[in-house]
């Protein structure tokens, strides 16, 4: 079957998101990407230059795809804030669900990746912002529907418990990770006027 080059691209970081995170991003090398993707090393390396460029597609993807659920559980479409901040916990959860689940990809990026200067490091960092950020607006915007002490904690706090479960995942079931993290969000979110 002959694909596009965006569609040999976007195949190729299919096969690479699956590889590093089940793998290990230092674990897996090119050669097997290749392979697996069933393209040819010449190909593979007209798509992604170096196994650098490689990476920071691979965090982009990630970053799309983790975006994707979040974005549309916290968009404002007339549910409150606090309903919203439910919903995106609602959807973790949903993405938590998998049995073969690692951890959070942006996490397992940094372990391998701690040197701030690579493209990999700083694409997980602003990742990691970018939640941060959104939980910021959510309790910001909840703050003016409700009683909230300091929704900049707030915001902190929910960014913790969602971090918190991604990676226990790991290691316990992810139903029940899941259940946990909303069960205590439902504890820091003020209660329904």
């Amino acid at each position: 079957m002959r694909r596009s080059a965006a569609e040999t691209r976007e195949h190729v970081l299919a096969v690479t998101h699956e590889l590093f995170y089940r793998r290990g991003i230092r674990a897996v090398g090119v050669d097997r990407i290749a392979s697996e993707s069933s393209v040819g090393p010449t190909t593979l390396y007209r798509l992604f230059p170096s196994k650098d460029v490689l990476v920071a597609a691979y965090v982009r993807r990630a970053d799309r795809l983790y975006r994707a659920w979040f974005t549309p559980a916290a968009a404002t479409d007339g549910r409150s804030a606090r309903q919203r901040i439910l919903a995106v916990f609602d959807a973790l959860g949903e993405h938590l669900v998998p049995a073969t689940r690692r951890g959070c990809p942006f996490h397992l990026v940094l372990a391998e990746f701690p040197d701030p200067q690579l493209a990999a490091h700083r694409l997980a960092v602003a990742h990691e912002r970018w939640v941060r950020h959104r939980f910021h607006d959510l309790t910001a915007e909840l703050a003016r529907e409700a009683d909230v002490a300091d929704p900049a904690a707030l915001a902190d706090h929910l960014t913790l418990v969602a971090e918190g479960a991604l990676a226990m995942v790991a290691f316990l079931e992810p139903g029940a990770t899941a259940r946990a993290a909303r069960s205590l969000v439902l504890r820091l979110l003020p209660p329904e006027p």
